[in-house]
């Protein structure tokens, strides 16, 4: 009866496992210089999402690289951040990026679009749950900075539910009227 009971917790733990996916997006080998010789130790930095709008990043140091990266993912898990998106596949509106020297800029994409971005960015677009947006790096090129800039920037965006709630109104009132640009543009063509 006890064994029946161990497989079932094991089977909880195991479905709750998969709800965050994790990439590995940089492992740095660092040696310390020491009476004897040199000392090897590894850092690795680590992307950690649920693919829904969630998302972190984490650095870790160990002696051994799966430790280092133990440490990262659960750095990462403590400081996801929650992001908008529209439709569950892209951003709401262009956003900027900052840390240090990096810079990164990151655009909504129509359908069909994909991720275009560069290897640490790819990563946290992916966890995220991205399907289309258009980045771009600009300035270091250091995955950490990067990441970083990337996070500052989706730390920023907005849905127009939280900007109509804050100015409060209603968040028709907020989104553009879709409907009236092209018959605004058709006499126009008219004329011509």
């Amino acid at each position: 009866m006890a064994e029946r009971e161990n497989r079932g917790r094991g089977r909880n733990r195991e479905e709750q496992a998969p709800e965050f996916a994790d990439r590995l997006v940089a492992i740095n080998r660092v040696s310390k210089t020491v009476k004897g010789g040199k000392r090897f130790g590894f850092a690795a930095l680590v992307v950690v999402g649920d693919q829904k709008g969630r998302v972190g990043f984490g650095k870790g140091k160990a002696k051994e690289v799966p430790e280092a990266i133990r440490k990262a993912t659960e750095q990462a898990k403590r400081q996801m951040i929650r992001v908008a998106l529209r439709d569950g596949r892209t951003l709401h509106h262009d956003i900027e990026g900052r840390h240090g020297a990096g810079k990164v800029v990151m655009r909504t994409a129509p359908v069909g679009t994909g991720i275009i971005a560069g290897g640490p960015m790819r990563a946290v677009f992916e966890m995220l749950g991205v399907q289309d947006v258009v980045s771009k790096s600009i300035g270091s090129q250091n995955p950490y900075n990067m990441i970083r800039a990337t996070m500052n920037g989706l730390s920023k965006e907005q849905s127009p539910r939280n900007v109509a709630q804050r100015r409060g109104k209603k968040v028709a009132d907020i989104l553009p009227k879709r409907d009236e640009a092209p018959a605004a543009e058709a006499p126009a063509e008219a004329d011509a």
